[in-house]
Formats: C-alpha cells, structure tokens, sequence
C-alpha cells in the first residue's frame, strides 16, 4: 500500500500526539522538527485534522495542538481514508470487472487481491491510534488464519 506524503506527515504528528497524549499542548514548531515535516505544510494538515474532530489547539504562548479524542477511539482506518480520499476515489473510478477477465487463473488472482484489500480495510478500521502507537495492533492470526491455512501468500 503506499500513501502520499500528507498522509506519511499527519500518521507521524498523530503518532506524536498519541505519545504525548494528557501532557498538554505542542506548538506546532515542535510537531514540525519532531516530525521532519515543512511547518507551512503541517500547519494545513493539522486544520484538516482539527476539521475531524482528531485535534484542537490551544492559543496563546504555551498553547499549540494536543488530540482530542482518546487515542483508542480514532482509527487507522479513519485517518487513512481521509487523507487519502482523493487517491482512493480515483481508484474505485476504474475498477476491476472481474466478469471482464476471460483468463480463469486471472480472475482468481483478482479475486484475491479485493480479498486482501477488503482484510487491509479491516485490520485498519479495527486498529486505534493507541493500539498501533503500542505496536499492538489485532495479531497477524486473526487475519491470515483464512489464508492458506495461516501461511499467509
């Protein structure tokens, strides 16, 4: 899967947030050499975060952003499809026609792929901020058990 780099950019702030979360504000300064992220770029990603209810600032001289939702409560999945709305629209544009396929090997390994794509979609709509942050995720398990008897590809 690959994602822009406004995407990269807003995962890596929350992912600050997150780790700073119940610790009070961060000017937005700290958030951009933090996260080697432009200041005027990150400046607009965290209006469209503060737009989804993800994050609200705090003005004044020790303001600046903090999250404000609970880390558990905001998902992969969410912060994804926002951020990369534009891309996936033009993608669901020109699906795949599986009945188009004439070739049947073809047409499974298609198949196949929507299978994973909608078990990505899962897993990410499944997976809070905190939980990834934690590096505790749903297990591979849960998701590769279906598949070649958990073997995965």
């Amino acid at each position: 899967m690959r994602i822009s780099k406004k995407t990269d950019y807003a995962v890596r702030t929350l992912f600050t947030l997150v780790d700073e979360y119940g610790h009070g504000p961060i000017p937005i300064r700290v958030l951009a050499e933090r996260n080697n992220v432009p200041k005027p770029f990150l400046e607009h990603i965290v209006l469209e975060m503060k737009a989804q209810g993800w994050v609200s600032s705090i003005p004044g001289k020790k303001g600046g952003y903090l999250l404000s939702r609970d880390p558990e409560t905001i998902t992969m999945g969410e912060v994804i499809r926002h951020f990369e709305a534009e891309r996936l629209a033009l993608e669901s544009q020109h699906p795949i026609d599986l009945d188009s396929i004439t070739h049947e090997g073809a047409r499974r390994f298609n198949r196949m792929l929507h299978e994973i794509r909608a078990m990505t979609d899962k897993l990410m709509d499944e997976s809070s901020l905190a939980a990834v942050s934690q590096g505790t995720p749903k297990i591979r398990e849960q998701y590769l058990d279906g598949m070649s008897g958990g073997l995965g590809i």
